[in-house]
């Protein structure tokens, strides 16, 4: 068997999600007729206290669109320059928004209200315009590592502040939420738009909800179908998105506790260097010799292992749904044995 770490999106449906996916009752959601898409976004803003949600098909979708949503071609957004965002959407927000970024080093992936203060531009003709704030919780790139809530509530008092949207790239909120023992509503209250994921931790094969007021997710259509996301059965979707919703959150402990193990594991290697914090599912560590990443990436694939090299120093591994207990004590063998 294989034990696929290379990310948490290689989940696959259990045999509960795929039955709740058959039994799903759809209609035409472009129409706003299928129910069950209807019944995912009613339950997703509830969760949130927003009023309402959008489904789409992927995490750079509902991303891209709020961008697009908050600001207007030539303006500026401010995020974290290892923000996904940034780094993984193809270049979107040029390309989707006509918009420049502010790419801001921070700390694991994370801004501080005084960072983001540095960062907005004057009134000025010569400047673009500051217009939206983005932030990533957790921040991938940064380790899995998680905001503290006081730092949320400083940037957006700094965005009330210069009349600036905030938005959240939440495609591992979840993992945060658990992992803080914070509950939805509390992010809810502070963001104008939220993206959260339901392929990665929760397990569902497709989809992420994007999350406003009645206003912004009525733009927000028009803009997923003018980027080519409205679909139409999509309830069958949905459905594993409702499963996971009410079964698979409090999964996401057994991820952390796994993640711990593989920190253990590794720590006391001497061909590992710097280990980034480890707070929730991912665990992104410096190679040495006699190994690199891609030397460490294939013995490990001898054992039927799979972990990805990200960059020429570190690795990335990733526990999620379909990573057990049995997966991981094999992999600290391994690893002991290395």
């Amino acid at each position: 068997m294989i034990t696929d770490l290379r990310s948490d999106t290689f989940t696959k449906p259990s045999a509960a999600m795929l039955q709740a996916m058959f039994t799903a009752s759809v209609g035409d959601d472009v129409f706003g007729e299928d129910p069950t898409i209807n019944q995912l976004e009613a339950m997703a803003a509830d969760m949130f206290d927003m009023e309402a949600a959008v489904f789409c098909p992927s995490g750079t979708m509902t991303n891209q669109i709020a961008i697009k949503v908050h600001t207007q071609p030539g303006d500026e957004v401010i995020c974290e320059k290892l923000s996904h965002v940034y780094i993984y959407e193809g270049g979107g927000i040029a390309f989707n928004s006509g918009c420049q970024v502010k790419a801001i080093e921070g700390n694991y992936g994370r801004l501080s209200a005084d960072q983001v203060v540095e960062a907005i531009n004057p009134q000025d003709i010569h400047k673009a315009t500051t217009s939206l704030v983005s932030v990533e919780n957790t921040a991938n790139r940064g380790g899995g590592s998680c905001y503290e809530f006081t730092d949320l509530q400083s940037i957006k008092e700094v965005c009330l502040q210069n009349n600036l949207k905030l938005h959240l790239d939440g495609a591992r909120l979840w993992n945060a939420l658990v992992a803080k023992k914070e509950t939805p509503r509390q992010h809810g209250e502070l963001f104008d738009s939220i993206s959260i994921c339901l392929s990665k931790g929760l397990g569902t094969p497709v989809g992420s909800l994007l999350l406003g007021n009645n206003s912004f997710i009525k733009k927000a259509r028009r803009v997923r179908k003018v980027f080519g996301g409205g679909m139409r059965q999509a309830g069958y979707l949905a459905a594993a998105g409702i499963y996971a919703l009410e079964n698979n959150i409090v999964c996401l402990n057994e991820d952390h506790a796994h993640a711990q193990q593989i920190l253990i594991a590794l720590q006391k290697k001497e061909f590992v260097g710097k280990i980034m914090p480890v707070e929730t599912n991912i665990v992104i560590f410096e190679v040495l010799p006699p190994y690199t990443p891609k030397s460490f990436e294939a013995e490990l694939a001898k054992f039927s292992i799979l972990c990805m090299s990200i960059s020429s120093t570190q690795v990335r591994m990733v526990t999620h749904l379909d990573i057990s207990s049995e997966m991981i004590s094999n992999l600290v063998s391994v690893i002991e044995t290395m």
